[in-house]
């Protein structure tokens, strides 16, 4: 297992690594800064999605194996997350944070970029078994925040790109599929919960 979650790990620092090896070529193309950024952004968007499709991939085809390897997409969905707000202050701004302060106050995608990052904090700081066990049940609570966040990312895309809005809907559908999914089987399981216990409905009423 171990050595399945280090290739799971080195797969998804691929991305990273053609970034160092395109700066250090200068082969970025004529806007690196850009180029790092939308890279970054867009490979925290995608591995956030990942995280959320094990679920339903577990429950439709019963592929439980891949349960394991969803705190570590997680984790580098936060990565590429932080790498993409580091690009935007460090290298977008050189570190002005009156600018930041500015752009997070006026200009309302970066506003609801700049929430999505505040979301994914604690999730990763909780992601570790001794959280989970300290926690307890609040622990499922709190990362239900993921479901936002996918949704926050994804508005984040859509308000960002001007022209071409093909590459955000598609990431939208896939959010409006994997959370429909959810809700769907929350649904069901409490029509079930209600047909096999009627007579607490009728308390109810």
């Amino acid at each position: 297992m171990r050595q399945l979650q280090a290739a799971v790990v080195a797969a998804g620092l691929l991305p990273l690594a053609w970034l160092i090896q395109g700066a250090v070529r200068g082969t970025l193309g004529a806007n690196p800064v850009e180029t790092i950024t939308h890279t970054t952004g867009g490979w925290a968007l995608r591995l956030l999605l990942v995280t959320l499709a094990v679920t339903p991939l577990r429950r439709l085809f019963g592929w439980s194996a891949l349960v394991p390897f969803r705190r570590t997409a997680g984790l580098l969905a936060f990565s590429y997350a932080c790498l993409h707000f580091a690009t935007y202050v460090a290298l977008d701004l050189g570190f002005d944070l009156a600018a930041v302060v500015e752009d997070v106050a006026e200009r309302p995608y970066i506003t609801v970029g700049f929430t999505t990052f505040l979301l994914l904090v604690p999730l990763a700081a909780t992601s570790t078994r001794a959280a989970v066990r300290r926690l307890g049940r609040r622990w499922v609570r709190l990362h239900r925040l993921v479901y936002v966040a996918a949704v926050g990312a994804v508005v984040h895309f859509l308000w960002l790109v001007k022209a071409d809005l093909r590459e955000p809907a598609i990431y939208a559908g896939i959010v409006a599929s994997l959370l429909g999914a959810r809700l769907w089987w929350w649904l069901s399981s409490r029509r079930a919960s209600l047909a096999a216990h009627p007579e607490a409905t009728s308390a109810e009423r």
